[in-house]
């Protein structure tokens, strides 16, 4: 059936009001929000087109990539059909897997009104320089201001056959003067594969939609591994660039910790949000991070008056931690001065496996995704 969304306003007597939905004055208004804040969308991306026209005619609402280098083809459904939307998305889907490197840049040089180069926004959005290979891989993102049912059984089937198609939508609010919009992705994002390019041999690995690779980077005494064992936690910050991607990780999911020329020292699973860290609590929510003795600073020049510079703070628990001088590496295995992004890299968790459960207890690794829970 239809995804609901449900919001309530705390008024000052303490008693919940239901907000009423409303409808959206126009649907192509959702395609100027996005431009203006894609991470509206929930995972940092760096649009490189809108209205993008295709060699077989129509065009792309709006084309983007993600960390990892893969396209994402963002079609409106507008007043469409499902049958039409599915099949204009796949369509230009199809158009897209076929750019080249040269050709990707060059629809940034179109989209960009000022001279920044395709590789310098590239690390200013993400944090690490860009890929040597671009489009790997692609997903397709239906988005919506409502979801018929038949636009969520087309895309569940596609999805079950393995089609990197997924749909967002967002609810639009009216409430004293003020306009909001609440975001529902139709299936869990983070377990939508992407599909490698049709005919070209990647090296890319599906993930298995539980690990991700985590870096600790001690410099500068922001940051300490002591801290992060002691109390549970790994952490990000400086920018939203760096602190954004600790919202991906959900409840269940595990990190795999690496601190540069140590090696992996943990293994733990994601148990809450991401909270600046004069907010964050750890240890089950039992203590406030900020007033524990730490060796770590987790400060950074005006993080008192701008959130987004504040360091970010995900609570973990650790399912095997060890000491530096025990840090596991071996020549090969995945490290990329990333904060966070998916562990894709099956040598690597092979040998991970190995060494932090040589006897394969019962919180070794299995490979296998938690279910998520149901709304």
């Amino acid at each position: 059936m239809p995804t609901e969304v449900a919001i309530w306003r705390m008024d000052e007597d303490g008693r919940p009001q239901r907000m009423r939905p409303a409808a959206m004055p126009l649907e192509r208004d959702l395609e100027e929000v996005i431009e203006a804040d894609p991470d509206i969308l929930g995972e940092p991306v760096l649009l490189i087109g809108r209205q993008v026209p295709t060699a077989h005619g129509g065009f792309v609402d709006l084309l983007a990539i993600d960390g990892e280098g893969c396209l994402l083809v963002l079609e409106l459904k507008r007043d469409r059909g499902a049958r039409e939307v599915i099949a204009q998305a796949l369509d230009y889907a199809s158009w897209a897997t076929l750019l080249s490197h040269a050709q990707i840049l060059g629809l940034f040089a179109d989209y960009r009104t000022d001279d920044t180069t395709f590789e310098a926004a590239f690390e200013e959005r993400f944090g690490i320089p860009a890929p040597e290979e671009l489009n790997a891989a692609h997903r397709v993102t239906i988005v919506a201001a409502r979801l018929d049912e038949a636009t969520e059984r087309i895309v569940g089937y596609l999805a079950d056959l393995g089609v990197p198609v997924n749909a967002v939508c967002f609810h639009y609010y009216e409430n004293d003067g003020h306009r909001y919009l609440a975001r529902t992705w139709l299936r869990d994002e983070a377990k939508t594969t992407p599909a490698s390019r049709a005919g070209k041999s990647s090296t890319r690995e599906p993930w298995n939609g539980l690990d991700w690779y985590s870096v600790l980077g001690e410099e500068g005494g922001i940051r300490s591994w002591d801290d992060a064992r002691r109390f549970g936690f790994i952490s990000a910050g400086g920018g939203k660039r760096f602190s954004r991607g600790l919202r991906r990780p959900q409840p269940g999911h595990r990190i795999n910790l690496h601190i540069p020329k140590v090696g992996y020292v943990g293994i733990g699973e994601v148990c809450g949000e991401p909270l600046p860290f004069t907010e964050a609590l750890v240890r089950d929510g039992s203590l406030r991070l900020a007033e524990q003795q730490l060796v770590g600073k987790y400060r950074h020049p005006g993080d008192d008056t701008d959130p987004d510079v504040a360091e970010y703070i995900l609570p973990v628990r650790w399912l095997k931690a060890v000491d530096r001088s025990a840090g596991v590496w071996d020549k090969g295995m995945f490290a990329v001065p990333l904060p966070i992004c998916h562990l894709n890299n099956a040598a690597t968790l092979a040998i991970l496996k190995t060494k932090f459960f040589p006897e394969g207890t019962a919180t070794s690794p299995t490979g296998t995704a938690p279910t998520p829970a149901q709304s």
